[in-house]
């Protein structure tokens, strides 16, 4: 595998779903908190995505910051977002985030549930 092929070991937030999660965070009384980004098992497909508000992080999460908000991950989720882009969609069919997630190899028809 080329350098060009691998995924980025990051995860990244669109301006568009930073936007939203500060707007949340202001409605909810708490304009300085930042997102916790996870998977657990479950779901139809075998892990499912998790989004928290909250103010810090805990001992042993992976700090990014992008668009001016800190995104927090366990290091045992990480392994499975790593080179993901959550997006947020406001469309038709819905609203609510997308993980653009290059690590799935199936999802389900929710988008929350995923499998690698």
């Amino acid at each position: 595998m080329t350098t060009a092929e691998r995924q980025p070991l990051t995860i990244s937030i669109s301006e568009g779903a930073a936007d939203h999660v500060r707007d949340f965070t202001k409605q909810a009384g708490q304009p300085n908190a930042n997102l916790r980004v996870g998977v657990k098992g479950g779901g139809c497909s075998g892990l499912t995505y998790v989004l928290d508000i909250v103010d810090e992080p805990k001992e042993d999460d992976k700090v990014i910051e992008d668009h001016g908000l800190k995104l927090f991950i366990d290091r045992k989720s990480y392994i499975f977002l790593a080179g993901t882009t959550l997006e947020y969609s406001g469309g038709l069919n819905g609203k609510g985030f997308v993980f653009n997630n290059p690590n799935a190899k199936t999802t389900c028809g929710c988008g929350t549930s995923f499998s690698v």
